[in-house]
């Protein structure tokens, strides 16, 4: 077909000419509703996929049928814009292929967690050239992760090597896209291979006014997210622990002590990593982080550490579902954690006894008494030392995954026929962060030191006694 001309919007120029820079790799760009997201992702994969015949290509989205009725439609219209016919390209919709008649292709791809497939091997035959994920905060990261890992295996074309080239598209979100696009722009420390734009509503002379006028009108979250493309607002009511609060881990001080513990979160052969975090107090000052690791491997480790450091056996408490039941059973003497047994009681001053507390499982009665101490300031983070089997793994790297995992963690609606208080499952973390939350499991295994040695107390409030009520001589 004969050549097209587009006409971008600013912010859209911006991004192309970043697209266009051969140093540049991974392309952020978003920030809020109406900035042109979709269009600059169809005009790029249109872009590669007609300037060199045979490259494969990849849109992604967290779900594929909402990327069939969204980013697939707005697509099929840009197609038309650009006059092209049946002739030019086809559509098999059983496989989700789009063919172009140079021999390009573009494969539709979801990026959402399965327990199936945990660790994405459903992505690991894949040869490509590019890839967009569109809505990437809706993504799990470590789907991207191994989603990028395919990109730039299928680059020398008619004997030309063509750049490799990563695109997310989203809006603000506090997990992936904040640690990855948004807070290295913030602080001016990007690296030299990724840029991030900014697209606003406002930057789009083309939206109609009622788009806007309704984005005004919308609840304060939504206008803060979507209008005014606010990364660092978060009103979520479900959420346990601020964001603020959380990363504020890291430089919070407290005073000494003289009580030591080891807090394990144990795996085996599996990708689940296996943590053992140790505290003096609640500061949380040493971390070992391996995978694909055997039991016995584990326990050593794990005798070790307590040698090394002095910590008593009655102050170690690993994970006591799964594998982690024979790791304690090898070192007696250690505590068991059981997520799902019934919560630590509490004190009632009323009657002066002992009543069952009102959590689901002692799981959320911990994550709970966790947000409670994060958020005022209670517990700290400073690392004396951090050991990993896994290559390439940084203690930055793990110190942000902590505080994603923390970040991920929320209450469950306590209305209609729940009534006692919990935590969404694991299973959903999982989903949200695409990966076991093994950093804070340890962080909220921990509490349950401090509710053993400081059992929760129900005060009861007092009773205002008025005129009438009041006895004589009062």
């Amino acid at each position: 077909m004969e050549t097209a001309t587009i006409n971008l919007l600013p912010k859209q120029t911006e991004a192309w000419d970043i697209f266009e820079d051969p140093d540049v790799l991974e392309l952020g760009y978003g920030g809020g509703a109406g900035g042109g997201k979709t269009r600059l992702g169809c005009y790029i994969g249109i872009a590669i996929a007609e300037a060199y015949p045979g490259s494969r290509g990849v849109i992604a989205r967290k779900e594929l049928k909402t990327l069939r009725l969204t980013t697939l439609a707005e697509l099929f219209i840009v197609f038309n814009e650009l006059g092209y016919s049946e002739n030019d390209y086809t559509y098999n919709a059983q496989d989700s292929i789009i063919h172009f008649a140079n021999g390009s292709d573009i494969l539709l791809l979801d990026t959402a967690y399965s327990p199936q497939d945990p660790e994405y091997t459903r992505f690991g035959s894949l040869n490509l050239t590019w890839a967009w994920v569109e809505e990437s905060n809706e993504s799990p990261e470590k789907g991207l992760q191994i989603l990028k890992t395919r990109v730039g295996r299928h680059n020398k074309i008619a004997n030309q090597e063509v750049k490799p080239f990563w695109l997310e598209t989203f809006n603000p979100n506090k997990g992936h896209v904040y640690r990855n696009y948004y807070k290295p722009w913030k602080e001016k420390n990007m690296p030299e291979y990724r840029r991030f734009v900014r697209a606003l509503p406002g930057d789009n002379p083309h939206l109609p006014a009622v788009y806007i006028e309704n984005l005004k009108r919308a609840d304060n979250t939504t206008k803060q997210r979507l209008l005014y493309g606010n990364f660092d607002y978060d009103a979520d009511p479900s959420r346990v622990m601020s964001y603020e609060a959380i990363v504020d881990l890291r430089t919070n001080t407290l005073g000494p002590s003289t009580e030591k513990y080891l807090i394990n979160d144990i795996a085996r052969f599996g990708g689940d990593k296996i943590v053992l975090g140790e505290f003096d107090g609640l500061t949380l000052v040493g971390l070992t982080v391996d995978t694909y690791q055997d039991t016995d491997t584990t326990k050593d480790k794990i005798k070790k550490q307590a040698q090394e450091s002095q910590i008593p056996y009655s102050n170690i408490l690993s994970d006591e579902d799964g594998v982690g039941g024979g790791v304690i059973d090898g070192l007696r003497g250690t505590k068991g954690f059981m997520g799902g047994s019934s919560p630590i009681d509490i004190l009632d001053t009323f009657t002066g006894r002992f009543v069952p507390a009102n959590f689901v499982n002692l799981r959320s009665q911990c994550y709970f008494t966790l947000g409670e101490y994060v958020n005022h300031h209670k517990m700290a983070i400073n690392l004396r030392y951090f050991k990993s089997n896994i290559e390439g793994y940084t203690q930055e790297k793990a110190l942000a995954d902590m505080e994603e995992e923390l970040d991920a963690v929320k209450s469950q609606d306590s209305t209609g026929q729940r009534t006692k208080l919990s935590i969404i499952p694991k299973v959903l973390i999982k989903e949200v962060i695409g990966r076991s939350p093994d950093f804070s499991d340890i962080m909220m295994m921990r509490m349950l030191f401090v509710l053993k040695l400081s059992p929760p107390v129900y005060y009861y409030p007092p009773v205002e006694v008025s005129g009438s009520d009041k006895m004589p001589g009062r």
